[in-house]
């Protein structure tokens, strides 16, 4: 059955101890918007404040019960669409802002030597200016009232990017989501990084998956699966290109990503760049010079 969202700023129980609001956020890389999570019972934690909103603000505070108190606010990873409204947000609930680091903690050394060069761009929706109150290490465990919270680091669409595991439910921010796939963009996002994820939540059994946009995903071992798999179909499809001739990554998009509208033809870029970095870092393509958008690739 196809998810129907609900209006912006209502709140919706999707289980006893789980609230969702959505943000007025909707676009072709947010869908419907930023889904803000309420998680707990009297003593709550708030997921993914969104972005810069005064009606989400209220929307979030609307959504509290009067003898409810705020102990945390986590964020999965610091996107416009994700953070800034953690901040103002602490200020009026008085909870402390939890997350892996700045946008760019955890960031590869390889990522930071393209960002460095400037020759990739990228940048494009990071919150430089995000800081969190506290910091969560790899398989930290947060206690807040009745709940147990495992972060998970999950590097890939940015190398900051967390996962929130509370029982079976993992909140999956935009690592794994049920409507699309995760925008790879390089220096920002790594594509061996994000396929070592996937791997990694495969080995953590959920009952669901929250992700912080589209409804939840409730066959994760399927999604999981289907996204790894996704991203070697697109592999193999990148490699062929390269087979038959050298081409730049938009060039290699426009052939591989013929029902893609145009609007959308350059986030497809970006994720064939994720896969031609990829593959170079692998020794199984490369290219003359240092590297930059229009850098052209063949295969090794």
């Amino acid at each position: 059955m196809p998810y129907t969202p609900p209006p912006a700023g209502a709140c919706v129980t999707l289980e006893d101890d789980i609230r969702c609001i959505l943000a007025p956020n909707p676009s072709p890389m947010t869908f419907h918007g930023t889904n803000t999570y309420i998680l707990g019972q009297g003593e709550v934690c708030i997921i993914d404040p969104g972005p810069v909103s005064d009606d989400h603000l209220q929307a979030i505070r609307d959504a509290l019960d009067p003898d409810e108190r705020v102990a945390a606010i986590l964020c999965t990873h610091a996107h416009l669409d994700h953070t800034p409204l953690a901040a103002r947000l602490s200020d009026k609930v008085n909870a402390p802002v939890y997350a892996f680091g700045t946008a760019l903690a955890g960031e590869s050394p390889s990522m930071a030597a393209l960002r460095a060069s400037g020759a990739l761009g990228g940048g494009e929706g990071i919150d430089h200016g995000f800081e969190p109150d506290n910091t969560l290490a790899d398989g930290e465990v947060l206690e807040i009232g009745q709940l147990t919270l495992h972060a998970i680091w999950t590097p890939g669409h940015l190398s900051n990017h967390l996962c929130f595991r509370e029982g079976d439910r993992l909140f999956s921010g935009d690592h794994v989501m049920e409507w699309a796939t995760s925008m790879i963009s390089p220096p920002d996002g790594d594509l061996n990084a994000f396929m070592a994820s996937l791997r990694k939540l495969q080995t953590t059994p959920s009952r669901v998956f929250y992700p912080a946009h589209g409804g939840p995903v409730l066959a994760p071992d399927a999604r999981l699966k289907e996204l790894y798999d996704h991203r070697l179909k697109r592999e193999a499809q990148i490699m062929d290109a390269l087979a038959a001739n050298s081409g730049t990554a938009a060039e290699l998009a426009a052939g591989i990503y013929t029902d893609v509208p145009e609007a959308l033809l350059p986030a497809a870029t970006r994720n064939v760049l994720a896969h031609l970095i990829a593959l170079a870092d692998q020794g199984r393509a490369h290219h003359s010079g240092s590297l930059s958008a229009g850098t052209v690739f063949e295969l090794s």
